[in-house]
């Protein structure tokens, strides 16, 4: 089964929690053991695992990237000043995979599954969601 989720973003950096779309897909299909695979297209976004507890993991992740890689010094802001974000987006990936597991997502009990925005504000990002069953 194959669905795209669809979300707005509000800010130019942000993680968004994308973990209840991705339970309400894993329902919809049915399947009770598999793998979920979660693909951000933009190249300018990505896919992350990490706590949920709080958002201060989040803002830390937000504040390491900008650190790291910092906005207005790279060669492709001579286009379109978004050089940071495409480092960013491949730093930290596209994509992530999850088992199912008895019909519910394999995820420990602090672990979410984050949307990252690295160029926003967008109306519109989608995350292909593809679930494949095992035998």
């Amino acid at each position: 089964m194959q669905t795209t989720i669809n979300i707005r973003t509000r800010h130019r950096e942000e993680l968004i929690d994308i973990t209840g779309h991705v339970e309400s897909a894993v329902r919809s299909s049915g399947i009770r053991n598999g793998l979920v695979s979660l693909f951000a297209q933009g190249a300018t976004a990505g896919i992350m695992i990490q706590e949920n507890w709080d958002e201060s993991v989040q803002r830390d992740a937000i504040a390491l990237l900008a650190k790291l890689i910092p906005r207005g010094v790279w060669l492709h802001d001579h286009q379109d000043g978004n050089g940071d974000a495409h480092l960013k987006s491949g730093l930290v990936g596209p994509s992530e995979s999850i088992p199912v597991i008895d019909g519910h997502l394999g995820l420990s009990t602090w672990q979410n599954i984050f949307f990252c925005e690295f160029d926003g504000p967008r109306d519109q990002r989608s995350i292909v969601c593809t679930i494949l069953a095992d035998r």
